[in-house]
C-alpha cells in the first residue's frame, strides 16, 4: 500500500512538473511560431492559427532578419558584451574567492567586508559618475566601457558567492596538497576549480543571463555602434510599431541563446543549487 501511494505521489508530482514546463515553455513556442508568420497574418488572428493553418509558416522573416544590418550588428554587440564579461568575473571572482577564503593578508577582513557592503549599492547610483569618468577616459558609448561596467558591479556578488563556496572546502584536503608540494597556483587550478566548478557554474550562467538581458546599462553607455540586441529591439519598435516581420524573430533570437544556455549548463547549476542547501 505504501509503495502504491508513493507511485501515485511520484506520478502526481511530475505531471505536474509536465504541466508547469508546457506552461512556462508556451511563450517561448508562440513567439517562435509568430516569428515563421507574415505580418499580414499575424494582424489577422494569432500564432495559435498556424495549427489549423500550417501553410503559413516560413522562414522568409529570418531571410528579412539576416538583411537587417541593424540587429544583426546588435546582435554580435551582444555576444561580444556577454561573453567577456561573464568570463572576466567569473576568473577574477574565482581569484579573489580563493584568497578571502584560504589566503592570509593584510587587511583579508576589512576588505571583505568593503565587497559585501558593495552588494548594497544599486546599480542606478553609479550610472551618472562612471558615465562622466568613462567620458574623460574615451570609454564612453564603447563596448569596452559596457564590458567594464557590468564586470565591476558584477564582481561584488561573484566574489561573496565563491569566496563562501571555497570556505566551506575541507581545510585538510587543502593542507595535504600544500604537504605534497603544491604551490598555491596548482591547488587553485588542480583543486579548487574542479571542485568548486558547480558553483562556477551556477554563477556564470547568472551573470550571463544578466548582461545579455541587460537594457539599462547598454542605452546609457553604449552609443549606436555598440547596442546590444535589447536596445535595438526597444529602438526597432519605436521607430516601425508594425515591423512585425522582423521584432519577432529578432525577439526569439535574444530569448533563446539564454535558454539553451540554461539547459546546456543545467546540470552544473542544479550540482550548485544542491550543494548550497547542503552546507
Amino acid at each position: 500500500m505504501n509503495a502504491i501511494r508513493r507511485g501515485l505521489s511520484s506520478a502526481v508530482v511530475q505531471a505536474f512538473l509536465v504541466v508547469i514546463g508546457l506552461v512556462w515553455m508556451t511563450p517561448l513556442a508562440g513567439l517562435f511560431l509568430s516569428s515563421l508568420r507574415s505580418a499580414e497574418e499575424t494582424a489577422e488572428g494569432g500564432w495559435w492559427t498556424v495549427f489549423t493553418s500550417p501553410g503559413q509558416l516560413s522562414f522568409d522573416n529570418y531571410s528579412a532578419l539576416l538583411d537587417n544590418s541593424g540587429i544583426t550588428q546588435a546582435f554580435w554587440n551582444t555576444v561580444l558584451i556577454s561573453v567577456p564579461t561573464t568570463v572576466l568575473v567569473v576568473v577574477v571572482a574565482a581569484l579573489a574567492g580563493y584568497a578571502f577564503a584560504w589566503l592570509d593578508f593584510p587587511g583579508r577582513e576589512p576588505i571583505f567586508l568593503l565587497v559585501v557592503a558593495l552588494l548594497v549599492v544599486p546599480v542606478q547610483i553609479g550610472l551618472l559618475p562612471v558615465a562622466k569618468l568613462f567620458g574623460q577616459l574615451g570609454l564612453f558609448g564603447t563596448i569596452p566601457g559596457v564590458v567594464l561596467f557590468h564586470v565591476a558591479y558584477g564582481l561584488p556578488f561573484a566574489i561573496f558567492l565563491l569566496r563562501n563556496y571555497f570556505a566551506e572546502m575541507p581545510k585538510e584536503m587543502l593542507e595535504a596538497a600544500r604537504m605534497d608540494g603544491g604551490s598555491e597556483w596548482r591547488i587553485f587550478i588542480r583543486l579548487v576549480l574542479p571542485v568548486g566548478r558547480p558553483a562556477i557554474a551556477s554563477l556564470a550562467i547568472f551573470q550571463f543571463l544578466w548582461v545579455w538581458n541587460d537594457m539599462l546599462v547598454a542605452l546609457l553607455f553604449a552609443d549606436s555602434s555598440a547596442q546590444p540586441l535589447t536596445v535595438q529591439l526597444q529602438s526597432q519598435i519605436r521607430q516601425f510599431g508594425s515591423n512585425i516581420d522582423v521584432l519577432a524573430p529578432g525577439a526569439f533570437l535574444s530569448l533563446v541563446v539564454p535558454v539553451v544556455v540554461f539547459f546546456a549548463f543545467q546540470r552544473h547549476f542544479v550540482q550548485g543549487v544542491m550543494a548550497g542547501s547542503v552546507k
